[in-house]
């Protein structure tokens, strides 16, 4: 068998997280993309570049901050202490918040061009429907951002698979509990198993490739008959 134990644990682990994130970034992300599409106010500039520091920020230095704050002397650290939830560094749900700030800008810019390009009319005729904006929301402006759904729920979930720097810095390398596949096949390497490293590394090729194909084929124009 190609795979151990260990590296279906890790497996496991992997796509467990990366479906979790996804799911809690989407709930989250939607009210803020459809302020950040929507908003006149400068604060949006400014929210959106903190939304997008991810992307340029060292993950290590993410990690390293996400770590004292949720430490014991950080100010994530007490609240979570004080609602009785214990600390949440070196832990699976460490690994989520780590991960849903780290994903953040991949589920948040899809969905909020998304919404964007919806632009104002639809909403418009739908207030002289007389549809309270709640609802013409849930009936016209998601149906109609349903792609940006789909390429945020991709992205963010293969995101997340690739994670290492973060995840290291904020949930440790516990076999088990907190070791993910990026650690599983460093581990592999540090022990010159290259051949275990080649397989997990292999899948994750496949996988990454695979992502990339369905993200292009859900992304291609349609042509019309």
């Amino acid at each position: 068998m190609p795979f151990s134990s260990d590296d279906l644990a890790a497996l496991w682990l992997t796509f467990k997280l990366a479906a979790l994130t996804t799911a809690l970034l989407l709930l989250l992300c939607t009210p803020l993309a459809w302020w950040l599409a929507r908003t006149p106010s400068r604060w949006g500039s400014v929210v959106g570049a903190v939304v997008s520091m991810p992307l340029v920020l060292p993950p290590t230095v993410l990690g390293f901050y996400l770590l004292v704050a949720l430490g014991p002397n950080g100010p994530g650290g007490q609240l979570t202490q004080a609602l009785g939830l214990g600390l949440l560094p070196f832990t699976f749900w460490g690994l989520v918040v780590g991960s849903m700030i780290y994903s953040l800008p991949f589920a948040v810019q899809p969905l909020q061009n998304a919404f964007a390009a919806i632009g104002k009319r639809p909403m418009e005729v739908a207030a002289t429907l007389r549809a309270k904006p709640l609802d013409a929301f849930f009936t016209v402006a998601l149906p109609l951002a349903r792609p940006g759904f789909i390429t945020a729920a991709i992205m963010t979930f293969a995101h997340t698979v690739g994670e290492f720097g973060v995840v290291l810095m904020i949930g440790g390398n516990i076999p088990g509990s907190t070791r993910l596949v990026s650690m599983q096949i460093y581990g592999h390497v540090e022990a010159l198993q290259y051949t275990q490293a080649h397989w997990l590394a292999g899948s994750m090729v496949v996988f990454s490739f695979v992502v990339l194909l369905g993200l292009a084929l859900v992304n291609r124009p349609k042509t019309r008959s």
